[in-house]
């Protein structure tokens, strides 16, 4: 990484029932690299993670959606779970806030069942991406090209199958970071 990502600011959008290592281990290599870091969610107080196959730690939100804006940061982070994304995608402010990512060209990583909201926000039409199996079908119905690959990028947009791709999930995330905004449109 050639550029520093240093004091860049990136929100972790989630809810109850985000897998938890698809938060922590993004959260962890960003604030080691030196990045702030926000919780953003549905609601103010604690998300409770879900740790592989029961209910996990709770999290503290740093700012709901209502007080978070697109513009005070320069990454969205989206983590899977089954829960997590299938309510994110269907809250209209969720999908608002990530819709402004791609508009402001600015980098996108979502991993397992995130590309969920990605989908229901309109945003993944002819890119390349990556998802859990199980969503294969609908980033392919979407308009989006599917490859079960550990992490995809398609101009920023950053995707991984799941938490056994998470070391090169971040250190792809990081990667974007530090490049910024990229050229594109919105599908």
């Amino acid at each position: 990484m050639s550029k520093s990502v240093k004091g860049k600011q990136v929100a972790i959008l989630a809810t109850d029932g985000f897998e938890e290592s698809e938060l922590t281990s993004p959260r962890e290599a960003l604030k080691a690299a030196g990045v702030e870091v926000d919780i953003v969610s549905l609601k103010s107080g604690k998300i409770t993670s879900w740790a592989k196959t029961n209910w996990g730690k709770e999290y503290p939100v740093d700012k709901t959606l209502e007080e978070a804006s697109s513009e005070d940061y320069d990454m969205l982070v989206l983590p899977g779970g089954l829960f997590n994304p299938d309510t994110l995608r269907s809250n209209d402010d969720a999908l608002d806030f990530t819709r402004e990512f791609f508009e402001q060209h600015k980098p996108v990583a979502a991993i397992c069942h995130a590309p969920w909201v990605l989908i229901s926000a309109g945003v993944i039409g002819g890119r390349d991406l990556t998802s859990y199996h199980t969503v294969k079908d609908d980033v392919v119905n979407a308009g989006g090209t599917w490859h079960d690959q550990a992490v995809v990028c398609d101009s920023g947009l950053v995707t991984s199958r799941s938490p056994d791709d998470l070391e090169a999930f971040n250190s792809k995330l990081l990667e974007e970071l530090a490049e910024g905004k990229h050229s594109r449109q919105v599908a």
